[in-house]
């Protein structure tokens, strides 16, 4: 994306200023040249040495990198400004504080950079969660292009936001997709209206606890003009509804529930099939508004709807017409690997979930099936699975347990589903997938879904999980080939 060139002035708050910018990733340089631009001197840290750190040092001209040291602050630095997975006990923040240095991340940056050329700073509506963040920024961004307004998903997401606020576009309100990372580092941020989709336990090795993690995902909510948008379904303690009450907001801004059930008051939810709205409506005790049908939804699984939902409530918070959210929803279509239909073999279906990499993302894709083979497995990321397969066993017509962390599934199905069948596939091999395919084949009957969610990261055996799920969508295609 092209950048507006900065004229004489604008960055003023910036020239002369030396900013030290923490790790050589996409946002990293996305920040870096954008800093240098406005007038800053800039340094970028990175740990790492390796052929692929030089070639990406080499790209950025004119802007100094030091490779191989990321714990020393560079003498005269004003501001640090770091990549969203450096941890915050990392040894140069810990000299940043001793030097009574900043540090912040892309995210505050963009913040602070709205606007630098006199245009009204596009407003932004922000999501954060454990999961499905990036599926429900992308069914708000549907919608509000069907509502004939510009817009753009951008931040976790992978657009790093830097760009597109010094970008060339002109955009009347921003799809913002936020992690936990982002958030921590970035203080400033009052986004117009804000949804936290859940909480379970994530990154508590970054974060240090539960509710260090929880406050982090909390901070979306400060300064929220219109709405707070929580998911009223939530059992977990602390829940997002808690995280609402806490939040310091602007007079007048609401909290706005979204639940699978009938909708109370101030709150979407599902009636007869029909997603509808009692938060944005005329007299909500008594009204409500028919936004768009269940089947709109693609996929139509339990935790798909509350992402559309909880897309909506922000798009309403905007002012959204309702055929606008039917509308978007309608145009919107999953990434790759997020329950996704591959194909049906024999009458079972097989479905890719590798993106469920944590056991709250793959207790919500069990949930979308009455009878399963489920294949998992991987890196458990110091995750325990009891809770999971207790919640989940009457759905289990068996199991196929692959990657390195394979036992701990294994340990809680004999606990809490002894029952159900497993194979326990020992192969880290390129042939792995396919092998655990055709157990699951051997497995399930007609009628059954075979499911790919793991509940486990993928490094162990493959680069990510897109590779995973591709090897997955591979293994079915060539197993429907053979039939």
């Amino acid at each position: 994306m092209g950048g507006r060139e900065v004229t004489s002035g604008q960055g003023s708050d910036w020239e002369g200023m030396r900013v030290t910018v923490a790790g050589l990733g996409v946002s990293g340089i996305s920040a870096a040249r954008a800093l240098t631009a406005l007038g800053a001197l800039v340094t970028v840290v990175d740990g790492g040495d390796s052929e692929a750190h030089r070639e990406r040092a080499a790209a950025l001209e004119g802007i100094e990198v030091r490779l191989g040291d990321a714990e020393t602050l560079p003498e005269g630095t004003g501001l640090v400004v770091t990549s969203p997975g450096w941890k915050p006990s990392s040894p140069l923040f810990a000299a940043a504080a001793e030097a009574g240095v900043d540090v912040v991340g892309d995210v505050e940056i963009a913040w602070r950079l709205r606007g630098l050329d006199g245009r009204e700073p596009a407003p932004w509506l922000a999501i954060t969660g454990t999961n499905g963040k990036t599926t429900t920024t992308q069914m708000l961004a549907s919608i509000l292009r069907a509502a004939g307004l510009r817009t753009a998903a951008v931040g976790n997401i992978g657009t790093p936001i830097i760009d597109v606020v010094l970008g060339e576009e002109t955009y009347d309100v921003l799809a913002v997709e936020l992690s936990s990372y982002q958030l921590h580092w970035a203080p400033s941020v009052r986004a117009h209206s804000a949804a936290v989709l859940n909480l379970a336990p994530d990154h508590l090795d970054w974060h240090g606890s539960m509710e260090a993690y929880a406050a982090d995902k909390g901070r979306v909510y400060e300064g929220n003009r219109v709405a707070c948008v929580y998911n009223a379904d939530a059992t977990d303690k602390p829940s997002t509804e808690d995280l609402v009450r806490g939040a310091d907001v602007e007079e007048g801004c609401r909290a706005v529930g979204f639940t699978l059930g009938a909708p109370g008051p101030s709150q979407l939810g599902v009636v007869e099939g029909i997603l509808v709205d009692r938060a944005f409506v005329e007299n909500r005790q008594r009204n409500a508004q028919e936004l768009a049908e269940v089947a709109d939804v693609n996929p139509p699984a339990p935790h798909n709807i509350a992402n559309a939902l909880a897309a909506a409530a922000l798009a309403r918070a905007f002012g959204v017409p309702a055929k606008a959210v039917r509308d978007g929803l309608r145009a919107f279509t999953p990434d790759a690997h997020r329950i996704a239909h591959v194909a049906d073999v024999d009458g079972v279906a097989y479905v890719d979930d590798s993106k469920a990499t944590n056991t709250h993302a793959a207790e919500a894709s069990l949930a979308a099936y009455e009878s399963i083979v489920w294949i998992a497995g991987g890196l458990a990321k110091g995750a325990t699975f009891d809770e999971l397969v207790a919640k989940s066993a009457k759905r289990l017509r068996g199991v196929v347990l692959i990657g390195a962390d394979r036992a701990q599934i294994g340990e809680a199905l004999a606990r809490h589903a002894p029952e159900v069948p497993v194979v326990d596939l020992d192969r880290t091999d390129t042939g792995a997938m396919l092998a655990a395919v055709q157990e699951a084949r051997r497995l399930a009957e007609a009628g059954d879904t075979v499911l790919l969610a793991p509940a486990c990261a993928s490094m162990d055996m493959f680069v990510n999980y897109n590779k995973r799920g591709d090897a997955f969508a591979q293994a079915v295609r060539e197993l429907a080939a053979g039939t």
